[in-house]
């Protein structure tokens, strides 16, 4: 067992391919990129991503059918419904809270705009400096 292979918890029935395939090196492979460009995949990986995604097509196509068909009205009592439990769930700040958040957005802005008005008329001076 390697000095390397017991610092990272390898194991020693562990050898050096499964070594490296357990630690990627973040590059891709020449065999790997030589037969994905050709249109073939050496892992399931590629082919699961490419399942996922024309299955999540059709459930999405499906999905809109069934939401085509529903009542408008229903619908949207429903989006107030959801709408309504999920504002019970948020913790609303208390006065003094608020007072502090608004007055710290309202400083930052007013720098903000101090700074950029700065900007603008330095770079006002200097192209003017600069063509004059």
């Amino acid at each position: 067992m390697d000095e390397r292979d017991s610092r990272h918890g390898a194991h020693a029935s562990d050898d050096d391919d499964t070594a490296a395939v357990s630690r990627p090196s973040g590059k891709r492979s020449t065999r790997r990129a030589r037969s994905t460009s050709s249109g073939q995949s050496d892992t399931g990986a590629v082919a699961t991503i490419e399942r996922s995604d024309s299955e999540s097509r059709k459930a999405s196509k499906t999905d809109k059918k069934a939401r085509g068909s529903a009542n408008p009205f229903k619908r949207l009592v429903k989006f107030l419904r959801e709408v309504v439990s999920e504002l019970r769930k948020v913790i609303w700040p208390n006065r003094k809270q608020m007072v502090t958040y608004t007055s710290v957005v309202l400083v930052f802005v007013v720098f903000m705009v101090a700074y950029i008005a700065g900007l603008d008329v330095a770079f006002i001076k200097g192209v003017n400096w600069l063509f004059g």
